[in-house]
């Protein structure tokens, strides 16, 4: 005697017997506004360095009056919140640097093969 199924077949699993798949990396960024002088830009890509990772993105310009204004745009994929939260806290102590932002990028979720068929 067999039992009959609830759930109409669908042609898919049932969402609880999906594999859940893993977070995406996303970018993590850091605008950095400082002072133009030779050793910010050195001290800022040593806290990368110093853990193993190289930038996706580094933009950097001088500007102001008399070009004594420095900023640094730089992005790193394949980090945490956590740890982009804590190089920005390392890059807040350097001698020069007076403002750092940040901001996280996600790529846009990636759909599953026939999730919108009807």
């Amino acid at each position: 005697m067999s039992v009959p199924n609830p759930e109409p077949d669908s042609g898919s699993r049932p969402a609880r017997d999906r594999p859940v798949s893993a977070p995406v990396p996303g970018i993590f960024c850091f605008s950095i506004q400082g002072q133009a002088e030779p050793g910010v830009m050195p001290r800022v890509l040593e806290l990368f360095a110093k853990r193993n990772l190289v930038p996706e993105r580094w933009h950097s310009d001088v500007h102001g009056a008399a070009g004594r204004d420095l900023s640094i745009d730089v992005q790193v994929a394949g980090i945490d919140p956590a740890l982009g939260n804590y190089i920005a806290r390392c890059l807040r102590q350097i001698p020069g640097v007076a403002t750092v932002l940040t901001a996280e990028k996600r790529p846009a979720a990636v759909r599953e093969p026939g999730a919108l068929r009807a």
